[in-house]
């Protein structure tokens, strides 16, 4: 297959060219996934935005956390099934395919993670991460321990917490642009 080019001037918005920086993360992107994902191309209109987008989900998806990399795209995806945002849920959902090996994971908690091969623990992850997303002004304790009777510390919980309100933010924007997923998300890892 083909390599594809690195993004041109045609593939960014009108006016944009990228700081050297900014190019060779977009570099590596070609690099590992074979294109620069359109969430990326969305933010390049101002450099520091997409600096701080880049850093903070780094951090969040890839940082030090309790949680596995794996249960962090499993709260990206349900979350994004619940908000309808279609960008998130194919490319979040590819990222459950490729961290779990299952290649019908993704879908499954895209169409309903509750009918989904989940451990106590990942449900009661995904149970959380939908009240919050459903209904944040009705979180009580009850919630928070049924994450701690799963085996969730608080750190864990803050994490959770974090993840789920990050893509509750990020789905709004991706609805609001109308961002549609790179063709190729729909085709690896299957």
């Amino acid at each position: 297959m083909p390599q594809p080019d690195r993004p041109t001037a045609l593939d960014l918005p009108p006016g944009t060219e990228l700081d050297d920086d900014l190019q060779a993360y977009f570099d590596k992107c070609v690099e590992k996934l074979g294109f620069v994902p359109n969430v990326l191309l969305a933010y390049a209109w101002n450099p520091a935005r997409l600096r701080n987008f880049i850093a903070y989900v780094d951090e969040l998806m890839h940082g030090e956390s309790g949680l596995t990399k794996l249960e962090r795209e499993m709260i990206a995806t349900a979350v994004s099934a619940e908000n309808r945002c279609y960008y998130c849920q194919v490319a979040h959902g590819w990222a459950v395919r490729r961290r779990s090996g299952n290649p019908a994971l993704g879908d499954q908690i895209v169409m309903n993670y509750r009918a989904a091969d989940l451990d106590r623990r990942q449900r009661a992850m995904l149970d959380f991460s939908v009240i919050l997303t459903e209904r944040p002004d009705r979180i009580i304790e009850t919630d928070r321990q049924a994450l701690r009777n799963a085996g969730f510390g608080e750190r864990d919980i803050w994490d959770i917490a974090e993840i789920a309100s990050f893509f509750n933010m990020s789905n709004r924007m991706a609805s609001a642009i109308e961002m549609i997923p790179n063709s190729e998300y729909h085709a690896m890892d299957r």
